[in-house]
């Protein structure tokens, strides 16, 4: 008996990617606007912004999402509030489907973070050019430094907005069942990730203070050893780097906002000097507080 192949269908198929940006703005920037005649969205990752569709105003906060429909014209502009930042992707897309999206704004879950992300991820990967750029119109291609990673962009991006689509959809039908048992590797993870969240939460709220390891452990009740494979597991970096990574983050914010100089800031994050701060900026991101300033202002003003 000979085997009958089945033909999947495509719900959403996306056929090309004209941009895909992750934006650390300030909080005074101001893009004027565009219209094109293929899709696109923006989702706010931190801060605030506000945001024209058509002839429409919306003030988006972290976790939303606008879409922008073919043709439709759109701008951005920060509220000056916050530093925000954004995730910017346009594509083409022209099935039926794709209806759903006019004119929608929408929450994203966490799983639809994550796909966005790895966009970014993957976009790192297989493009020669900086993510940051406001002004980039072409993404050189480069060959991709990990195999798939231009399918993957496609797959995720299919992913993220069929999620949505369903989420958004389909009710939440609540079933009822027996308690389920889970077993203890499942039950050990679930642990470790609420322990992970807990000092996680920890840390961003003393990111004014110089906590030491012994002092996390102390606070929060784990052991040193413990504590560091957790963090290893779920983010592959020690829990003082992690500690380093959301203060430099921090900073980039406080910088990007325009409020406090170099020497305010790094007093404001606790840090024993100005010196050792900027050391500790640039191992980070590969550029001086100065330099990082200097080119979020280019950006901002066309000049990048």
């Amino acid at each position: 008996m000979g085997y009958n192949g089945i033909n999947l269908r495509n719900s959403i198929s996306v056929s090309k990617i004209y941009s895909i940006h992750y934006f650390e703005y300030m909080s005074d920037f101001t893009f004027e606007g565009e219209s094109h005649n293929f899709w696109e969205f923006i989702c706010v990752d931190k801060g605030e912004v506000g945001v024209t569709a058509g002839k429409t105003f919306t003030v988006l906060k972290k976790g939303d999402v606008a879409f922008h429909q073919p043709n439709e014209f759109h701008n951005v502009r920060a509220t000056g509030e916050t530093a925000p930042n954004l995730v910017v992707i346009s594509f083409k897309c022209e099935d039926e489907a794709m209806r759903f999206f006019k004119k929608r704004i929408l929450r994203i879950d966490e799983t639809e973070r994550n796909l966005l992300a790895d966009i970014i991820i993957e976009a790192r990967r297989c493009f020669d050019c900086r993510l940051d750029d406001p002004y980039l119109q072409n993404m050189p291609q480069k060959d991709p430094d990990m195999f798939g990673a231009e399918q993957l962009i496609r797959l995720y991006l299919e992913h993220f907005l069929i999620h949505l689509i369903r989420r958004y959809s389909n009710p939440i039908v609540v079933r009822k069942r027996l308690p389920k048992i889970e077993p203890p590797k499942a039950t050990k993870s679930k642990s470790d990730t609420e322990i992970f969240n807990r000092v996680a939460d920890y840390l961003e709220s003393n990111l004014s203070s110089h906590v030491t390891i012994e002092q996390i452990c102390r606070d929060n009740l784990i052991g040193r050893s413990q504590l560091q494979k957790i963090f290893k597991e779920h983010c592959n970096l020690g829990i003082i780097e992690y500690f380093s990574l959301l203060k430099i983050n921090a900073a980039k914010e406080m910088i990007r906002t325009n409020r406090m100089n170099f020497t305010q800031i790094s007093e404001h994050l606790g840090y024993t000097s100005i010196h050792y701060f900027s050391r500790q900026f640039k191992k980070v991101t590969g550029m001086t507080p100065s330099e990082y300033a200097s080119s979020i202002k280019a950006m901002a003003e066309g000049s990048f």
